[in-house]
């Protein structure tokens, strides 16, 4: 009896052990420069994907998005892209910008960290090594200028400046009033 016991108790711990060890090693995301992103704006049911290159700020509408990172997984691995990004916006007629994202975006789960806005949806795509646009990218830029040209002013993820009238603010402004709001 007691032989029958230890095997088991044997066979039991073994199991645990290999359960134990089955687990997912982490995988090492590589840091890519450019992010491919797409948008939507609600009220003209218009989708837009653009690239931006990490480190630089673009403006879609009343947002503008900073690209701080984007990371994408080994070719071996599931497949997965995501990018930490600052969204914020300048309403029409105020003068004081508002966070409206700040976190990772994840390309395969747009739903698990999601970007709240009345007007505007952006979500990561993918990320890329290089600059190159892809066919999807140049014929969503091709619809777009040929739709409205204002409707998106920084394609090519170039940080944009509006036109300044009087009392305006460039992107710079309203780059660091945010950054102080955030410290606050």
């Amino acid at each position: 009896m007691n032989v029958l016991r230890f095997s088991f108790l044997i066979t039991f711990l073994a199991i645990i052990f290999v359960a134990g060890r089955s687990y997912a090693e982490p995988v090492a995301m590589e840091d890519l420069p450019v992010v491919k992103l797409q948008a939507l704006d609600k009220s003209t049911a218009r989708t837009v994907t653009f690239q931006a290159k990490v480190g630089s700020t673009i403006q879609y509408g009343s947002l503008f998005i900073k690209t701080q990172s984007c990371r994408k997984a080994p070719p071996l691995e599931k497949p997965e892209s995501a990018a930490f990004l600052q969204v914020w916006e300048v309403p029409i007629g105020k003068e004081k910008s508002e966070w409206i994202f700040s976190g990772w975006m994840f390309a395969s789960s747009p739903a698990l960290s999601a970007m709240d806005h009345p007007v505007y949806d952006v979500w990561v795509l993918d990320c890329l090594s290089d600059e190159k646009e892809n066919k999807e990218a140049k014929e969503s830029k091709a619809k777009e200028k040929t739709a409205d040209p204002a409707a998106l002013e920084a394609v090519e993820g170039d940080v944009v400046e509006e036109k300044q009238e009087d009392g305006d603010k460039n992107i710079d402004d309203v780059l660091n009033e945010v950054t102080e709001e955030a410290v606050e």
